[in-house]
């Protein structure tokens, strides 16, 4: 396994075709995409020259991106970028940019595990109400199941078990839908 800390190295051959020297094989730009995604860094050198192209390859996955209609720069964003080029702010956006999107991991990841660590459906109106229902289906339907290898013929036994567990998934259903109207008014 390749020590994910380090970022991959990605050789860009003369011919333009990336070769992902983990692998031994050559990689698109939308690989390149997905490794990011995995929060895998990468580094894109030039194989002759040496060069970092790393910054000018992931600009171009952006672009790429944003041209199929992913948009997720809005204009005035893009347009705010393009005048920090030109005026004495771009030594402040970088570390700004860098920082946001920091604080928007963060962010994102401090929601997940809370969202993990308790259910915030649980604590919604009725739902307690909704899986007691889903327990009793699931009863009457395993009961129905279960009851119907001892019935007579006729199926007696096992209809009597059915018809208990139906009405009483009715009668949960019946008070799952007067909690639901009472919340709506």
């Amino acid at each position: 396994m390749a020590d994910s800390k380090k970022p991959l190295l990605i050789k860009r051959y003369a011919s333009r075709r990336l070769y992902n020297t983990e692998t031994s094989d050559y990689v698109t730009l939308e690989d390149i995409s997905e490794f990011i995604r995995e929060g895998r860094e990468v580094q894109i050198i030039d194989l002759k020259s040496g060069d970092d192209l790393t910054r000018q390859y992931l600009l171009q996955i952006i672009a790429e991106h944003e041209s199929r209609g992913e948009s997720v720069l809005p204009i005035n964003v893009l347009n705010d970028l393009v005048r920090s080029y030109t005026t004495q702010a771009t030594s402040v956006v970088p570390e700004f940019l860098a920082a946001s999107f920091e604080m928007l991991r963060d962010g994102q990841s401090k929601m997940l595990e809370n969202m993990t660590k308790a259910n915030p459906l649980a604590a919604m109106p009725g739902m307690e109400a909704m899986r007691a229902q889903q327990e009793a289906f699931m009863k009457a339907m395993t009961g129905r199941f279960t009851g119907m290898a001892g019935t007579s013929p006729k199926g007696t036994k096992g209809s009597e078990a059915g018809d208990e567990g139906l009405d009483e998934i009715k009668k949960q259903l019946a008070e799952l839908q007067d909690k639901l109207s009472r919340l709506g008014k």
